[in-house]
Parts: structure tokens; sequence; C-alpha cells
């Protein structure tokens, strides 16, 4: 992640990651049985689609049974600064999603399902590797749908010695009620707020309700973790919140609005990554509005808008000088 960093958090001393006195207390167990039973009738996002996923059946993000969908595990060095450090975030991408966007630039992952499937054995494995490569951070990408199986790695994966921060990088349409199972398991919050405008997440993303459900899961992540972006001596994130925003041509996310609700709401000082890595991809090739990259006038624009709304802290992409 390339842009100006306005962080002014001050660094402090790594602590242990949460999950761990979760599992000393046996609360992560109970958890992942919890968790497992909301398979029955899955309402994990927003959709509620009610189907027995350990049964077989689909729902809107095509998630079935109780294996995890990963596409890929590696090393990212491109996340924003305290997340990928001089080594890397250790991210996980899942399979599948629970969204529909026309934009999506991972769209094979997210939409045609590439991926193989694991059980919480495999997918702690894999965990238990990006740690062993010096990884700062586990990313989970698009986990919301996958909530159970993740929380059944983590206790395999922490049990044999799993000791990093675990981050949950999500398109923030989520339930508090999932959000909950995540307490005290994720230390770090990375959700976007996409929009402002319900018609407009759904024609764009499929979204049902998108701002009620995503600015009360952003309240509820920042209830769990905090304001404030906890950093060690070297400057790695170990506890907080990080929101996402991707601006989007002629307007179409809303910037101004969002960010004035991130500042008012949240708070000033909630960490923003403000994105102008927007190109055309998938169903927004040859789109009347959606077929083009950024303007730079349109990004000087949100640049102007993240000023204005006082937010204090994060990051600002640059526009790629290609463009």
């Amino acid at each position: 992640m390339n842009g100006n960093d306005s962080s002014e958090t001050t660094a402090q001393t790594a602590v242990e990651p949460g999950y761990l006195t979760l599992l000393r207390e046996g609360e992560l167990a109970r958890r992942v049985e919890a968790a497992r039973e909301r398979l029955r009738a899955c309402e994990l996002c927003p959709r509620r689609c009610g189907i027995d996923r350990l049964a077989g059946q689909v729902g809107y993000c095509r998630a079935a049974g109780d294996t995890i969908d990963v596409a890929s595990h590696n090393i990212h060095v491109w996340e924003e600064p305290p997340l990928s450090g001089s080594r890397g975030s250790g991210t996980i991408f899942f399979s599948h999603c629970t969204a529909r966007c026309l934009f999506c630039q991972n769209y094979p992952i997210s939409q045609l399902g590439v991926g193989r499937p694991e059980d919480a054995s495999g997918l702690a494995k894999r965990m238990l590797y990006l740690q062993r490569r010096g990884c700062h951070n586990i990313n989970l990408v698009t986990p919301t749908h996958y909530v159970p199986q993740i929380l059944a790695a983590i206790e395999i994966a922490a049990q044999k010695g799993l000791r990093l921060p675990l981050v949950y990088n999500s398109s923030g349409y989520e339930t508090v009620e999932t959000l909950c199972l995540l307490e005290g398991v994720i230390d770090i919050y990375l959700p976007d707020s996409k929009y402002a405008d319900d018609a407009v997440a759904a024609e764009l993303s499929g979204y049902r309700d998108y701002i009620a459900h995503n600015r009360a899961a952003l309240i509820e992540m920042r209830r769990q973790v905090g304001e404030e972006l906890i950093l060690d001596e070297q400057g790695i994130a170990h506890r907080g919140m990080i929101v996402r925003h991707l601006v989007l041509p002629a307007g179409l996310s809303q910037t101004p609005q969002v960010l004035r609700w991130l500042a008012r709401e949240l708070s000033p000082r909630i960490h923003v990554s403000l994105m102008a890595q927007y190109f055309p991809a998938h169903r927004a090739v040859g789109h009347p509005m959606l077929g083009r990259r950024l303007s730079d006038e349109e990004y000087e624009a949100a640049l102007e808008a993240f000023d204005r709304a006082g937010l204090e802290r994060g990051w600002r992409q640059e526009m790629d000088p290609l463009y």
C-alpha cells in the first residue's frame, strides 16, 4: 500500500493475541461449537439465507458443507504499512463471497469459486506455515461465510503454536451476531466502508440494506478493539481497526458522505485507508460509468473530502502515474 501515512499512534509493546486467552479458558472451544451450529440454518451474513450448509445446501455465497474453500495463502507486502511491515502480511484468500460486485478485481476467487476445499486442520497448517515464513500476522481475506470453520482452524493452530495477531479483512457487510463470535479472537479489523447509498450498493454490489449493516458492523468492531491502532516498537499493528474506502469513478462510492460518517460516528482518530486503485474488471468492463479508471480530479476531490471530514489518521494511496 503506497501513500502518505498520517498515523500518530504511539508505539507500544506487543501483547499476546487474545485468542490464546480464550483457548486457555476453554471459551474458544465453546465458540467453535456455537459457530458450527449456525451452519445448520446459516445466518452468518446479513442475507440470512437460513439454509442447512451441513446438509449440503447452498446459499447466496455459494459456500457449502463443513469444509472451507481456500484460493491461496502467501506473503503479501502491499497492505497498509502497519500490516505489511518488513516481512509481509500472511494472507489467506477464501473462495466465494456474500456480494456480487460488478467491478470485483478478484472475481475468479469471489464469483467463480477458484480454490480448493480444506478442513479446519488443513487451514490451520496454512496459518502455521505463514507464521514459519516470518509474517507479521494472519490476514483472513473475505472470511465472513466461513467464520465457523475459521474458528475451528484457529483453535487447532493455537494448540500447535500459532502466536500471530489475526486480521479480519472483510467487505464490512456483517451481522453483529457473527462479529460477537469473534470478540477476543480477532485482533485487527480491516473492513470496507463502500457506500453511503443503499440503491447504489444494491445495483453495483448486490447488497441488501448495506448501509445499516455496514455501519452497525463498524461500530461493533470499534467496540471490540477500540479506535486506536496499537503498534509495537517496530511500528507493526497488533490490535485495532483500519477502515478501507475504495474511490469509484463518477462519485459512485459517495466518498464525502462515507468519510463524514466515519469521522462523526466512529472517531476522527480512526485509521482510514483511502484507495485509488480502482480499474474496470469483471462486469465493469464497458460499463457506462464504471468502465474507466479514476480521473486525477476525482481523486483530488476525494482527498479534499478526507480533510474536510476532519479525519486525522490513515493513508492516502497514490494514483498510478501510468494512468
